[in-house]
């Protein structure tokens, strides 16, 4: 059986929920990013917007996280802009992905899933990881049981049970 990690950022809880069914249901570690950029507000949120599209990196903690025990890797992100947070895009310009599996996922409003995910993969394979699959969950008006049930249907429509 791998080892897995799930790392993720959120700024509304939408993120968070699907990261902590996934790490329930899949039985792997989890480590949330934290921004020290306040983001929260409109004023913060049109300028959180600017600094997805520029991707701009922002302070984080954790700093960094040691991926040495770990074969397989989930990381999450909300879209903003059509692009993944700045944490992620810290986060991941920081990690040594060589030789990983990786999951990536994204929580959305309505739309740029699908740009936010090949952004990441992007990403994740040029710090030497293999994306193995991905998914985007709109989550806009949706209560957290909902959220949790959307997760569990699409560990199982993905079959995420097969890369533990």
């Amino acid at each position: 059986m791998k080892n897995s990690i799930i790392i993720y950022y959120s700024l509304t809880g939408s993120t968070q929920i699907v990261a902590y069914s996934l790490s329930e249901f899949l039985h792997a570690d989890i480590v949330e990013i934290k921004d020290l950029k306040e983001r929260a507000g409109f004023k913060n949120m049109l300028s959180s917007g600017l600094d997805a599209i520029r991707e701009i990196k922002t302070q984080i903690e954790p700093e960094k996280i040691d991926l040495s025990d770990y074969d397989l890797i989930y990381i999450g992100t909300p879209v903003w802009a059509s692009k993944p947070s700045p944490a992620i895009i810290t986060i991941i310009d920081k990690c040594d992905l060589r030789g990983k599996d990786v999951i990536l996922f994204a929580t959305m409003s309505s739309n740029g899933g699908d740009t936010t995910l090949k952004r990441l993969s992007d990403k994740v394979k040029a710090r030497g990881g293999r994306v193995v699959e991905s998914f985007a969950l709109e989550t806009k008006n949706k209560s957290e049981n909902e959220i949790i049930n959307d997760t569990e249907t699409l560990i199982e429509v993905l079959d995420l049970k097969m890369y533990r």
